[in-house]
């Protein structure tokens, strides 16, 4: 009698860690597909595996981007969703304004974000504060210049706007599909610095649109994102005029013969920034996000994002790339003094950020760009 019930009890054992055995997978899937969706509008590869997977681990979430190209389309993009739509926007800094007086982004609170690691120039970062409020938060940047291809100009041949008039570049000089970036430039070309090349009046203006008029005849195309990169990749342009190292910079490192200058008239700072989507009801997992892609480890991976590299606005994350990756930190000029840090640059007055039309209506600029192109 008691053998039996030693086998009886054995046999509900086995029969009891087989159940086990068969339902923690079980378990384990269900577990898996509660993760929290966390909605992202972003420029391409913001919510990529190397960007995010790791996060995704550790939080159990799941990023669900939607892409865009250009704040004009961002600001499309919402307008035509519903409230609510996103929980994270990834937005370039000049258009944060006009989220916020959309009523598209939540305020955030400064308290949770390292802005003593931000280099004093970032840390009250125009458009992303209103007085004390803060709508946006910097998480990276670049530089916008001329990037060409090193077997048609020299260097010092591509350290001026002008390059793009060389001869032996007609036909074959690309436009990056999108305004602001083109017509930065030739702004800065003419000369606007102060206080802006985006803050001009209708004098200058006039004179920028002529001066981008007279580069038509060296024009090859008008490329999206795709299309910029293949376009100089496979030397179907030789320059491309509004992108900078953000482009050339994963062109390189696949060997292309391309690179990218700030030249002599100066260059464009594009910046990108974090907003909390109005009506959200993540944002506790959302700040968390935030301030890890700030800490040195989300920023080494931000700078050398797969899908384009940027620059840290933090003191941790270079110091973190020197360690990490330390020929990208020179590549990228992410140590202080370098030739190329763009923190230098930017406090000799060589570099301007990104902006809006100040005394044109966004529309004026956009409408030109469009006749530009057909004509």
């Amino acid at each position: 009698m008691t053998e039996n019930r030693l086998h009886l009890t054995r046999r509900r054992l086995l029969q009891g860690a087989a159940s086990v055995a068969l339902t923690a997978p079980m378990l384990n899937r269900a577990w898996a597909q509660e993760a929290t969706q966390i909605n992202m509008l972003a420029w391409y590869g913001h919510a990529e595996p190397d960007i995010v997977a790791e996060f995704e681990a550790e939080n159990n979430v799941k990023f669900v981007p939607k892409y865009y190209a250009g704040g004009d389309n961002m600001l499309a993009l919402i307008s035509q969703s519903p409230p609510g739509t996103y929980d994270l926007i990834l937005s370039d800094a000049e258009f944060v304004q006009q989220l916020n007086a959309a009523g598209y982004i939540e305020e955030m609170d400064a308290a949770l974000y390292p802005f003593d690691d931000f280099f004093p120039e970032f840390q009250k970062f125009p458009g992303h504060w209103t007085e004390n409020s803060l709508w946006s938060v910097m998480v990276r940047y670049g530089l916008l210049g001329v990037s060409y291809n090193t077997d048609a100009l020299t260097r010092a041949e591509a350290m001026s706007y002008n390059a793009y008039w060389n001869p032996k570049l007609t036909g074959k000089v690309g436009h990056f599909d999108w305004h602001l970036p083109s017509l930065g430039q030739i702004s800065l070309l003419n000369g606007n610095k102060a206080p802006s090349p985006f803050d001009i009046d209708e004098a200058a203006w006039g004179a920028v649109q002529a001066k981008m008029l007279s580069l038509k005849p060296q024009v090859g195309g008008y490329f999206d994102y795709g299309g910029t990169f293949s376009g100089l990749k496979n030397g179907e342009m030789l320059a491309m005029v509004g992108i900078g190292d953000w482009i050339t910079g994963v062109l390189e490192k696949d060997g292309a013969k391309v690179a990218s200058v700030i030249p002599e008239e100066g260059g464009i700072q594009w910046t990108e920034s974090y907003s909390i989507g109005k009506g959200t009801t993540k944002q506790e997992i959302i700040n968390k996000f935030i301030t890890y892609m700030l800490g040195p480890k989300g920023q080494v991976k931000s700078i050398q994002m797969a899908a384009y590299p940027g620059l840290s606005p933090t003191k941790s994350g270079w110091k973190a790339i020197q360690e990490a990756n330390p020929a990208e930190a020179k590549r990228s000029g992410l140590i202080e003094g370098d030739d190329n840090d763009p923190v230098k640059m930017l406090r000799e007055g060589r570099i301007f950020f990104r902006d809006t039309p100040k005394q044109q209506s966004l529309e004026d600029w956009n409408d030109f760009w469009s006749d530009y192109k057909s004509a």
